[in-house]
């Protein structure tokens, strides 16, 4: 079997374990972003390094929630300095500044995304938002995180901070397959993790329907009629909706 099936393989199990053991899951963190959307309230993202592509999974997507507000730094991401960002994450206190730039209230969910689940950043914004009347659900390894130990000050790791916590199913250090030479390859954390995402999405908006009401949901722009579909969500949410 080459690498190739070899990962596909092992992805199609991953992601039939995850919909078994986490449906319940799922359908709660559903239920309550469906509350949320529902009362008014907003829908925020957050993560670091390769987390943050899971926070823009759901942001400004053909098929996606209007009321989705990523938490973005660059220092965070990978495109200015991949190395360095990893350094950010771990600096205590960074994460009640860049929540200070957002007006979370009461009722809103943050998702909140990391493999390990260590590191100051995450676990930090997690408490913060809790603090602020938000909900908290979490996307996070417990495998890698039961086995590692907190780099932060508060001394927790993301799932101790979180309201709802969702498991990815991943292994220790997230490379599932074993290469030639031993070394650990093919990541899965954001294969499954978006697959979640668009899952949890899905009901949602399925949700909104079984009780005769509407969620806002952007259309593709690359479709016909696209753009003058989103235009008026564009219209309505610049300047409540930061990066749209």
């Amino acid at each position: 079997m080459s690498a190739i099936d070899k990962y596909f393989s092992n992805l199609t199990e991953l992601l039939h374990k995850v919909q078994t053991t986490e449906g319940g899951k799922m359908e709660a963190a559903a239920q309550k972003i469906a509350d949320c959307v529902l009362h008014g309230g907003m829908v925020y993202t957050f993560g670091t390094g390769h987390g943050h592509l899971l926070a823009l999974e759901i942001f400004y997507r053909a098929g996606g929630m209007v009321r989705v507000c990523p938490i973005l730094d660059e220092k965070l991401m990978l495109h200015l300095s991949a190395s360095e960002s990893s350094m950010w994450e771990r600096k205590d206190g960074l994460a009640a500044e860049l929540l200070a730039r957002y007006p979370v209230k009461a009722g809103d969910v943050l998702l909140a995304f990391s493999n390990s689940g260590r590191n100051a950043v995450p676990v930090e914004l997690a408490k913060l938002f809790r603090e602020k009347g938000g909900y908290v659900i979490a996307l996070t390894n417990m495998n890698h995180s039961g086995q590692v130990t907190p780099r932060n000050k508060l001394g927790k790791r993301l799932f101790e901070e979180a309201d709802l916590v969702l498991d990815n199913g991943g292994v220790l250090g997230d490379a599932a397959i074993q290469g030639s030479n031993g070394r650990m390859v093919g990541s899965t954390s954001t294969a499954v993790g978006a697959a979640m995402l668009q899952a949890i999405v899905s009901r949602v908006e399925e949700i909104a329907g079984e009780r005769g009401q509407d969620i806002e949901f952007f259309a593709s722009s690359n479709i016909d009629g696209g753009d003058e579909i989103n235009a008026r969500f564009l219209e309505k949410y610049r300047g409540k909706i930061q990066s749209l």
